[in-house]
């Protein structure tokens, strides 16, 4: 908009609306995104429904005729993909399409690295990852899906794809994708709400009992053996009470497991208190071995909080020499001696890391670069097919 645009956002139903100076759209009935996601967990069919509410939204779309179609996520239970790429394709409107996860271009699931499967490459079937988001309880359709989704996919005739990594972007193009021009943008995090929050560390050592500790922060939207759960309990006792482990976004069933010196926080809306936590750790473990990115390191290193991360995905591509440790996948014991090596620095040399951490995080991170990234693009897009 600060280009002088029209901005217009269609988003599913059941998201509750938030200010915004972009004219919103919204798409379906929550009872169709119910029914939706209530066959998928029968059929096997997220993408393949929600008929009407997808003819809804492309005869808005038609009046509103659009310069640029961007897409991010369309899995959620809300829009029908063949329905919606047949209008893209009699459109002839050039399409930006931003690739969060794998779901586009799999039979089923939005990640596969943890069961290291590659069907996705040729054909998917007897999908591993049947029971994983989006769950189907009963059937297994991820041949078909597969099958349909390639259908749905070809010809195209103005599509871009933008990988949120480089990572995601090599997986991309060996993908039934790949046919596409293919242009990574990495995501963007706030760096002027994830900076240092050196006036708030003594207050959150205090309010957590840290003070005199070497803290490893773990932070995720919801905890399981994908982001190393049962991994910060085993580092938990290979370590003396000098350390003190935090882990935020833990449910109340989570905090009630974790052994003495691992302390549970709730997910929290507050950006401000996140980026204090951030601020008040002495190094951030991301313990998954499957990101299409992974924005809490990015976050991490822009409140000036160096990262251990494991070289699986897109984790080991925000992470440099300068800046934190790379381990190989889910050896922890060298995430351990990470840990203890990095606890034996000087303050010089942690403060003057903090300082490499902020500015590398500011320097490839910055959302507002981003955001021109996507506005060059465009820009680009429009040149060539206008």
């Amino acid at each position: 908009m600060s280009e002088g645009w029209e901005s217009y956002i269609a988003f599913p139903a059941r998201v509750p609306i938030v200010a915004s100076k972009s004219m919103l759209i919204k798409i379906g009935s929550k009872a169709d995104q119910y029914f939706h996601a209530l066959m998928t967990r029968v059929f096997d069919c997220c993408g393949f429904l929600s008929k009407h509410a997808t003819k809804r939204l492309i005869q808005k779309i038609k009046n509103i005729n659009p310069n640029v179609i961007q897409l991010h996520n369309l899995h959620g239970y809300y829009l029908n993909i063949p329905i919606l790429f047949d209008y893209l394709k009699q459109s002839g409107i050039p399409v930006v399409w931003t690739l969060h996860d794998c779901w586009a271009f799999t039979g089923h699931c939005v990640h596969y690295t943890c069961v290291k499967c590659n069907r996705w490459k040729t054909g998917c079937y007897a999908c591993p990852r049947k029971n994983s988001y989006p769950n189907s309880f009963v059937f297994d359709r991820s041949r078909q899906n597969y099958a349909m989704k390639k259908k749905t996919y070809a010809d195209i005739p103005n599509m871009t794809i933008v990988p949120v990594s480089f990572w995601l972007g090599d997986v991309t193009r060996q993908s039934m994708l790949g046919t596409y021009p293919i242009c990574v943008i990495q995501n963007g995090i706030d760096v002027h709400t994830f900076r240092p929050r050196t006036e708030a560390v003594r207050r959150i050592r205090a309010q957590y009992g840290l003070d005199n500790k070497y803290v490893i922060l773990g932070v995720a939207t919801g905890w399981s053996e994908e982001v190393g759960l049962s991994t910060f309990f085993r580092l938990r006792n290979k370590l003396s009470s000098d350390f003190a482990i935090v882990m935020v976004g833990c449910t109340s069933d989570i905090i009630k497991q974790l052994p003495n010196g691992i302390i549970g926080i709730a997910r929290t809306n507050n950006v401000d208190e996140l980026a204090s936590i951030y601020s008040a750790a002495d190094i951030l473990f991301n313990g998954s071995y499957q990101e299409t990115f992974g924005l809490v390191t990015a976050e991490a290193l822009s409140c000036g909080t160096p990262a251990i991360v494991y070289n699986a995905t897109a984790c080991a591509e925000i992470v440099t020499k300068e800046t934190g440790y790379v381990a190989e996948a889910k050896d922890e014991m060298q995430v351990l001696k990470f840990i203890l090596y990095d606890s034996e620095l000087s303050c010089e040399e942690r403060n003057r890391r903090s300082l490499i951490c902020r500015k590398y995080a500011i320097e490839h991170f910055d959302k507002e670069k981003k955001y021109n990234e996507y506005i060059d693009l465009y820009k680009q897009i429009l040149d060539t097919y206008q």
